[in-house]
């Protein structure tokens, strides 16, 4: 079945930057798209990067465009998050998620 394990969230002060990872395994990683959500405190789990199987397209949330990257290894079934420029409302749990399937997340808290 499809696994995928989130990692490295953690403290970061506003206007820091933080890289995200996900392993996945379970399913033929390289002909699926991936897609990064988050849910901040109070709301909705919501899509914020897609990347496409092969990794040439890519697509963005409005709150998050020119400052977050999403990229993907596919000899190491593992998709990435680089988050730059983060702001407060950047805090969240993020999850990679594909096939319906979602990790455990990994908690993003921006403060000062």
């Amino acid at each position: 079945q499809v696994q995928l394990v989130e990692s490295g969230g953690g403290l970061v002060q506003p206007g820091g930057s933080l890289r995200l990872s996900c392993a996945a395994s379970g399913y033929t990683f390289s002909t699926y798209a991936m897609t990064w959500y988050r849910r901040a405190p109070g709301k909705e789990r919501e899509p914020i990067a897609t990347i496409s199987p092969s990794g040439s397209s890519t697509n963005y949330a409005d709150s998050v465009k020119g400052r977050f990257t999403i990229s993907r290894d596919n000899t190491r079934n593992t998709v990435y998050l680089q988050m730059n420029s983060l702001k407060p409302e950047d805090t969240a749990v993020y999850y990679c998620g594909v096939l319906g399937s979602w990790g455990q997340g990994t908690q993003v808290t921006v403060s000062s």
